[in-house]
């Protein structure tokens, strides 16, 4: 199974003590799981990149399987242009890719989203 870990208001520093108990790890010699995923400085952030409609168009992708563009335009009933940028900017995000035909597909069985809760300090 296939995961794309999304994290929203993580440190860039657990982020990279995360990649460098990783590293020390592989050059122990010990196998180390791949993981993917990319964070959000903040929920609003997040909520830019994943709006109700790009969920929509995730969602629509995973069970239809790989389309081209126009016609999963056709499919959300939305307007290519529309859903052009989408498509640009899930990619960016690495949330959907191109396959050999140029048509856009979901590589992941699952996004994890998550947001750590901070407590407040007293």
């Amino acid at each position: 199974m296939t995961i794309l870990n999304v994290t929203v208001g993580t440190s860039i520093e657990k982020t990279l003590d995360n990649f460098g108990a990783a590293l020390e790890s592989a050059i122990n010699g010990n196998p180390v799981a791949p993981q993917f995923g990319v964070g959000f400085a903040s929920m609003a952030q997040f909520g830019d990149v994943f709006t109700p409609k790009r969920w929509e168009l995730i969602a629509a992708l995973k069970a239809t399987g790989p389309l081209s563009i126009y016609a999963l335009a056709k499919h959300l009933d939305r307007h290519y242009r529309n859903v052009y940028k989408d498509v640009g900017i899930l990619t960016e995000w690495l949330v959907i890719e191109k396959n050999s035909d140029g048509h856009i597909f979901v590589p992941w069985d699952e996004i994890d989203v998550r947001l750590p809760l901070k407590k407040d300090a007293a």
